[in-house]
């Protein structure tokens, strides 16, 4: 383990805590306390982790479906959902040639982690030598919230920690935990409060294991609700999220955010510009988000593959204290996997397809994309509602 070390921070001591030295002092001024942050064994690795992660014109592939939602994936182009067809589809995805030049981590369900690709190779070798990150699901899905307004919350906190060190054994190096917040549902300050502790308690658990925990607050986007709505309730949320992570001693180096850019509810007649969803999405994360935070990997919540780019491409314009990337699921993979069809002589052409996505989101990292060229089929929408991973 490593030593306990005294780590900056802009949190002061509490007032009682500074009084009380003051007392104990000869010296009549008040004098500040020295305090010390548990330092974990992984400290260090999980810093480079998420820095690595969060490297300049690169993002994040999230192919973390469960097995069920996977199949829904795979009807979609009339396969049985089989593990050969989830094997045959992921190998697809992780050996695209140069795919790591524009991702810098992969999340992978479990039965990913555990596999090997369809000529033998570990998936987790593949990334690798890709110089990917893998990471991994750990949550276990929304439930129910009793006593709420009709609201979830996400299980999977018992056994977390064996988990994670099995996992991180198995050579994944981060974490996903995803929990939902419902606008026309209240949101309850009871859900609210579910959602940031539970995030909290998971990331404090994956840092003590080795594990980067990306930070999942997803405003869903059903409704019909403006822009300023979504506003108002991800302050309230991402408030409460990095409360609860300090109180959580969660070390802010070493994880990764994965919110939902500010729009419109799905419903919402005024429809937003890139521009407009850059300017309330910067202004929340300058209001909420500590700079110590090295990367802020926004999920696509439905948008179309163009649209998710064009909004991100819109938040690269000026500099921005974080690394302002993606971590797309759909918006990386919905073309790819229409083309692929399921018949092995498309696999080449669906990994051009996966890598000219992954370019272009690469490109929107940098503030340098451009729309002029994009097929109508990657500008069609991919809203769900109520889904679920």
């Amino acid at each position: 383990m490593a030593s306990a070390t005294l780590l900056k921070s802009s949190f002061l001591p509490k007032r009682s805590e500074w009084h009380a030295a003051a007392r104990k002092s000869s010296n009549p001024q008040p004098v500040a306390v020295s305090f010390t942050v548990r330092a974990g064994a992984y400290s260090d690795e999980l810093v480079k982790t998420a820095k690595t992660i969060a490297s300049p014109g690169r993002g994040i592939l999230a192919m973390d479906e469960s097995n069920a939602t996977c199949g829904k994936r795979l009807a979609s182009i009339g396969l049985e959902n089989t593990e050969a067809n989830r094997q045959a589809y992921r190998t697809l995805l992780v050996s695209a040639p140069g795919l790591g030049q524009y991702i810098s981590g992969a999340i992978l369900f479990e039965e990913t982690l555990y596999q090997s690709t369809t000529d033998g190779k570990k998936m987790v070798d593949v990334l690798v030598e890709q110089k990917i990150a893998p990471g991994i699901k750990v949550d276990k899905g929304l439930v129910p919230l009793t006593g709420s307004n009709d609201e979830s919350w996400c299980q999977g906190l018992d056994g977390l920690a064996s988990r994670c060190a099995a996992y991180y054994q198995q050579g994944a190096r981060f974490a996903k935990w995803r929990t939902v917040v419902s606008i026309p549902n209240g949101p309850s300050a009871l859900a609210v409060k579910e959602a940031a502790w539970g995030l909290a308690r998971y990331a404090a658990i994956a840092q003590d294991n080795g594990l980067v925990p990306i930070v999942e607050p997803e405003i869903l986007l059903d409704g019909e609700h403006g822009i300023d709505r979504t506003f108002e309730v991800a302050q309230k949320v991402w408030a409460e999220v990095f409360f609860y992570l300090a109180e959580n001693n969660v070390m802010f180096e070493g994880i990764l955010l994965k919110p939902s850019m500010v729009t419109p509810g799905a419903e919402c007649k005024e429809k937003a510009t890139p521009e407009q969803v850059a300017d309330y999405t910067l202004k929340l994360l300058h209001r909420r988000v500590p700079s110590a935070v090295p990367g802020i990997m926004f999920l696509s919540g439905g948008q179309s593959e163009v649209e998710a780019t064009l909004n991100l491409n819109a938040m690269n314009q000026s500099p921005n204290p974080w690394h302002v990337s993606f971590s797309y699921a759909r918006a990386l993979q919905n073309t790819c996997l229409k083309t692929w069809g399921g018949r092995p002589e498309n696999v080449k052409a669906a990994q051009d397809v996966l890598l000219v996505r992954a370019k272009a989101n690469s490109l929107a990292q940098l503030g340098k994309y451009s729309a002029e060229g994009e097929a109508a089929e990657a500008k069609e929408g991919m809203y769900v509602k109520n889904y679920s991973y």
